[in-house]
């Protein structure tokens, strides 16, 4: 019988020895030679205004909460079908998380849900990308400026994934992305905040280096550094960077490989789709996503258990997914939703995601298991 691990890290090769030179730059605070070359790797390739590493998506999500001037009261709108980070670092500065519905086909936010959920108190709109899929960014935009609210990107799953051209994170006013040891790029525990406007460039750097003008210092630009403003130590160590420089440098590489276990489930599924057993990923014309994860949607909640455990048995390691957070007890005290989520509860239940990592083989047993199952 095969074992299958959902998840397994995967290395270059390089990790190491950047880390040694790392340490013989004797700069392992953080903001050294390979926190730059990192920077501007995401940079060239995002096209984003500024990125600035931190110590985890968590960390970016929370300054961009700070950057976006959250107040006690303040709404922000997002879905309800998203890790706990999207809604925390809202609430962590008094917002208050508005829960809207996802679209049936790609799991992402509804746009068309967004509007009828603006009040006098809407701040943002925080759109996250699902599996590595964009969201509808333009019409998300195009409400955004209509009502003058901010767009926060959590592209936690989507580095190396873009809609009509554009990089997930570097669309709206600023976005976050992710490199922990789950996702496609990794450094362990890690993340980065992606500036698209130069009004939060700035004061991003100030909030990262716990409130100093500290950067500037270090540029020259003032005689002494102080404490200026809010803001708490979100950066990573410089051994961290190196670690992830080696995967930014192969990003394309491990984009590629993923990219093709994730097409051979695909086309192995597709006779299951037609038949009516389950429901592949829908990825739209105008997107290229980056393979984070491969999912099927099963009839219920009964038949997911039941094939989950029957994997297990084969020694195949699969998972569910999110809980949503409007049903959450933390989402209940913190949030709202005024409208019924259909499509969440219904997801929530009936998910199913499949070990999918560099290197893994066993993707046609893995079809198999199912196939013969269901």
């Amino acid at each position: 019988m095969k074992k299958i691990n959902f998840n397994q890290p995967y290395m270059t090769g390089k990790e190491l020895h950047y880390i040694r030179q790392a340490h013989h730059h004797g700069m392992l605070a953080g903001d050294g030679p390979f926190t730059s070359k990192c920077h501007i790797w995401l940079e060239n390739y995002t096209s984003c205004k500024k990125a600035l590493l931190t110590h985890s998506c968590t960390a970016a999500l929370e300054m961009a909460a700070i950057l976006a001037d959250i107040q006690p009261g303040d709404e922000v709108i997002m879905p309800s079908f998203t890790f706990v980070s999207t809604a925390n670092a809202f609430v962590l500065r008094g917002g208050v998380p508005v829960f809207v519905d996802i679209r049936p086909d790609t799991l992402n936010m509804d746009e068309t849900k967004i509007e009828s959920a603006i009040t006098a108190k809407t701040k943002a709109i925080v759109p996250v990308h699902y599996a590595g899929v964009g969201c509808e960014m333009g019409l998300i935009l195009d409400i955004a400026r209509k009502h003058e609210l901010l767009v926060i990107e959590d592209a936690a799953q989507g580095l190396m994934a873009h809609r009509a051209g554009q990089s997930l994170g570097a669309i709206g006013h600023m976005g976050t992305v992710s490199f922990h040891e789950t996702k496609n790029v990794i450094s362990g525990e890690g993340g980065a905040l992606l500036i698209n406007d130069d009004r939060f460039a700035e004061r991003a750097e100030i909030i990262r280096e716990k409130g100093t003008n500290r950067s500037q210092f270090f540029r020259g630009q003032v005689d002494k550094y102080t404490w200026v403003d809010i803001g708490s130590s979100y950066l990573p160590g410089e051994l961290t960077a190196a670690f992830l420089f080696a995967q930014l440098e192969e990003a394309e590489n491990i984009t590629n490989q993923r990219l093709q276990i994730w097409q051979e489930y695909h086309q192995g599924f597709a006779k299951l789709e037609r038949s009516g057993n389950i429901r592949r990923p829908v990825i739209p014309a105008n997107c290229r996503h980056n393979a984070h994860m491969y999912y099927l949607l099963v009839e219920d909640l009964e038949v997911r258990t039941a094939l989950l455990q029957h994997l297990k048995e084969n020694g195949v390691f699969s998972v569910f997914h999110y809980i949503p957070l409007h049903t959450s007890p933390a989402g209940l005290r913190y949030g709202r939703y005024d409208q019924e989520l259909p499509c969440t509860d219904s997801t929530s239940g009936r998910i199913l995601r499949l070990p999918l990592y560099v290197g893994m083989e066993g993707s046609r047993y893995i079809i198999d298991l199912i196939e013969s199952y269901l």
